[in-house]
């Protein structure tokens, strides 16, 4: 059975790629006009820190399509994928009370400069605000995740497949997520371990198909 994800601090997978997210998340409610967009690319750990900020904060977790924020209440206010949600008059809003309310926290994969919007007062508002961005996955995030979704699986590989993972699967997080349930699927079907053997046996035959199509 498949373990249930934790959002705990304590579970996030910290390194030098997501340092300084963790920090800027650490000033609230300090934040420059009350509001931190939380940048990085999927699967990077936005929605982790953000909904370990979220019940830190009490805050409200905003819905892109709702436009009255009256709810709120003066609470603090989470809303995901910022970039590809809520429309000018919702940004607009939130950024309005954002100072006045617990704070805001915007999460995104693209910093917001490059957010579309036709209302320039917003697009000024956009280009202004407090920004922490998480890199790409270095090998400590990503090791991290594998062990994570082997442990969610309640399995427990061979340690020699995580360095032989690390330098040979695409540098995302989806990858590692992919990798953990093809070695699961294969393994349970043949009745293998996972070991080295049986990553290498994926990654070649994965490499062959690929090829084909080249």
């Amino acid at each position: 059975m498949k373990r249930p994800a934790s959002f705990a601090r304590a579970d996030f997978i910290r390194s030098p790629a997501n340092a300084q997210a963790i920090t800027a998340l650490d000033t609230w409610p300090d934040w420059p006009g009350g509001c931190l967009v939380l940048v990085g690319p999927e699967g990077g750990g936005k929605s982790h820190l953000a909904a370990e900020w979220a019940a830190r904060a009490k805050a409200l977790r905003l819905d892109p399509a709702q436009t009255d924020l009256s709810a709120a209440g003066g609470r603090a206010i989470l809303l995901e994928d910022a970039d590809r949600g809520p429309g000018d008059e919702t940004l607009f809003h939130l950024l309005n009370v954002a100072g006045t309310s617990g704070g805001v926290l915007l999460t995104a994969r693209t910093l917001p400069g490059q957010w579309p919007t036709a209302l320039p007062d917003l697009r000024s508002r956009l280009n202004a605000l407090f920004v922490a961005e998480i890199g790409p996955p270095d090998d400590i995030v990503l090791e991290g995740v594998l062990r994570k979704f082997f442990r969610e699986r309640n399995i427990r590989p061979a340690e020699d497949v995580y360095p032989y993972l690390l330098r040979r699967i695409e540098r995302s997080v989806p990858a590692a997520l992919e990798i953990v349930s093809r070695l699961d699927e294969i393994a349970d079907a043949e009745h293998r371990d996972i070991t080295r053997a049986l990553a290498r046996q994926i990654l070649e035959n994965e490499d062959e198909t690929l090829n084909l199509f080249d």
